[in-house]
């Protein structure tokens, strides 16, 4: 008969615990050597103990039995995107995520795609109910079984972007929400958020923020919806970038019952381009391969990586190639996909999750006390948290404390990349009258990059 031999064994509390830890420091202070305060104002402790979580934990609403594997594809040569879309799935693609700037040829798109139990999102940069309506998109639906075909329009995004509305807020609404009560799909592009420089609790109160537009200005047409769709960009704080997945989830549950739509989710997560370097860029993949890990044990139901290269060079085979891979090997020999909501029970990341989400729900109250997300984006204040908390990391990064390998920290002197840029990898400015300011995505090396690329 089986003995288990932790009955021999007391219990720990988490008192008796941090007396043994205090010991150990034979007087040096608990708080100020082993207690650490993260950007958002989250103190981070040495131990979590089932102690801490007399109330249990707080289950997360919607977390997928499996995450998918994407591949982004760009049409602007429809048959170039054909093609790119049949390598990618025999490759082992399972999600293909377009991203469009105008109209295209839908049938020539999807010409011998086998579309049975793969997911395609269209991430739509122009704004036209006409197009979303076209039987093209319903007749594919509806061919096989196990079909999901996704539009995406954001126009709240366009408008952090570009400044500006597609035509005017009214008018953009009207033909959005046209679009949605066809579609039955509701989606917000929240990366520009993290590339920006705000922290994980503002992008999860402007994430939140950013729905509750759309679901307060569509009234009684938001009951169509059926699905609601975030697309995020994951960062390089391991633990953090997993509690905030989880926390998406548990806020837009709770925003979601206040209007009585679905309260699950469904989250594309991609890595973050803001730690992103030209020099030593064979580092990008150490950090997109973590920033990966993290999507998926956050809990993510379609992720797509983005390539070593991406910032400098066009889209190329071998970039692509090695950024699916990557998530192959995650998936396929490294077990990503044996068990699913993986962080459910660990006291730290548990701990983390429920402060993420208290301390975003505090922002998104202040954001709709003072108007509103949009009211505040005019009025500059979004932009405004966004770069002073851009700016504390800059800083950091600027005085050696945020480390990126190969850039601020051993860098390869010898390193040369002028002859390699086939994009312009810094932020591009375009002097224009705008509604509202932009939000304007910038990676951290950008500074170090050009003055080592001038003195190449």
């Amino acid at each position: 008969m089986s003995k288990n031999l932790f009955d021999d064994f007391k219990s720990v509390s988490s008192k008796e615990w941090k007396q043994k830890i205090q010991a150990d420091l034979k007087g040096a202070d608990y708080n100020e050597n082993l207690i650490w305060k993260s950007p958002e104002g989250i103190h981070v402790k040495p131990f979590y103990h089932r102690d801490d979580f007399e109330e249990g934990f707080s289950p997360i609403p919607g977390q997928p039995s499996r995450w998918n594997i994407g591949q982004f594809i760009f049409i602007d040569d429809v048959n170039i995107a054909n093609k790119l879309a049949l390598d990618a799935l025999q490759r082992g693609a399972e999600a293909l995520f377009f991203t469009a700037e105008k109209t295209f040829d839908i049938d020539a798109l999807f010409e011998n795609i086998s579309i049975e139990n793969h997911l395609f999102y269209f991430d739509l940069k122009f704004l036209s109910p006409e197009f979303c309506n076209h039987p093209a998109f319903a007749n594919l639906a509806c061919q096989k079984a196990g079909a999901n075909i996704f539009l995406l329009n954001d126009i709240i995004n366009h408008h952090t972007q570009d400044g500006n509305w597609y035509n005017t807020l009214k008018e953009d609404f009207s033909q959005l929400e046209e679009i949605v009560v066809k579609t039955k799909i509701l989606s917000v592009n929240a990366s520009s958020y993290q590339n920006a420089g705000a922290t994980s609790t503002q992008q999860l109160a402007y994430t939140l923020a950013h729905a509750n537009e759309y679901l307060n200005a569509f009234g009684n047409n938001t009951a169509s919806i059926e699905k609601v769709i975030f697309k995020i960009s994951v960062g390089t704080n391991y633990f953090f970038e997993i509690a905030k997945v989880r926390a998406l989830r548990l806020l837009y549950a709770s925003l979601a019952r206040e209007y009585g739509v679905t309260e699950v989710c469904h989250i594309i997560a991609l890595p973050s381009n803001r730690n992103k370097t030209l020099y030593d860029y064979n580092v990008n993949m150490l950090r997109t391969t973590t920033e990966c890990m993290s999507a998926v044990l956050g809990g993510a139901d379609t992720i797509c990586n983005v390539p070593y290269d991406a910032i400098y060079h066009k889209s190329n085979e071998f970039g692509e190639r090695i950024s699916r891979n990557q998530l192959l090997i995650l998936k396929h020999e490294s077990y990503f996909d044996s068990i699913t909501n993986a962080s459910d029970g660990s006291y730290y990341i548990e701990s983390l999750t429920t402060q993420l989400a208290e301390k975003a729900l505090e922002i998104f109250k202040d954001i709709e006390k003072g108007g509103g997300f949009l009211n505040q984006l005019k009025e500059g204040i979004i932009q405004k948290k966004i770069k002073e908390s851009a700016a504390k990391e800059q800083l950091a990064f600027d005085k050696g404390e945020k480390a990126l390998l190969g850039t601020n920290k051993h860098p390869n002197k010898e390193d040369r990349m002028k002859n390699d840029l086939e994009l312009y990898p810094f932020v591009k400015t375009k002097p224009r009258k705008t509604f509202i300011e932009p939000i304007i995505e910038r990676r951290l090396a950008e500074k170090v990059e050009q003055e080592r690329l001038d003195n190449e």
